[in-house]
């Protein structure tokens, strides 16, 4: 389990819920654990540019198919492709299949840009991995938003088709 997590979001004042469960390797495997409860269930995806300068995470929902295409003309780069889990551990100090937006808690060279599809942005509850596949974390909208600026980023909100 990640306290820093829990501590970060204890810091800032920020209410949460944790769902514990078996490890979920997919996305549809952790809404099986969920079912019934209140939140958009999200799929983080680390990516990356086809030289490895630029590094992005996007949430969106779970459901969603990402258009790598419409992505990378939204970010301006000439490819962009899933970031390899060396990259994933490098970055963010996790293993492929617990990406989320915690993980930003990690990348200390603040080199990592946010993006949130707007889609997900109305809803009140947006659920997470707290960069452990054991657990499932429901958190406010709007405190993931702060969280991602009280920890120096910034985040970017995007239409994806």
């Amino acid at each position: 389990m990640d306290k820093l997590v829990f501590e970060s979001l204890a810091d800032l004042g920020m209410d949460y819920t944790i769902v514990e469960h078996p490890p979920a390797r997919t996305t549809e495997e952790a809404d099986s654990y969920i079912e019934g409860l209140e939140g958009v269930r999200t799929k983080s995806m680390f990516l990356t540019n086809k030289k490895k300068t630029a590094f992005y995470l996007l949430i969106m929902d779970d459901q969603k198919q990402l258009d790598m295409d419409q992505f990378r003309d939204l970010v301006g780069a000439n490819r962009i492709r899933m970031a390899s889990s060396d990259s994933l551990m490098e970055k963010m100090h996790l293993p492929a299949g617990a990406v989320s937006v915690f993980g930003l808690l990690h990348n200390v060279d603040k080199d990592i840009q946010v993006f949130f599809d707007k889609e997900i942005l109305s809803e009140p509850i947006l659920t997470f991995h707290p960069n452990v596949n054991t657990k499932t974390i429901f958190v406010k909208t709007e405190d993931v938003l702060r969280f991602v600026e009280e920890i120096g980023f910034s985040a970017t909100i995007v239409e994806l088709g």
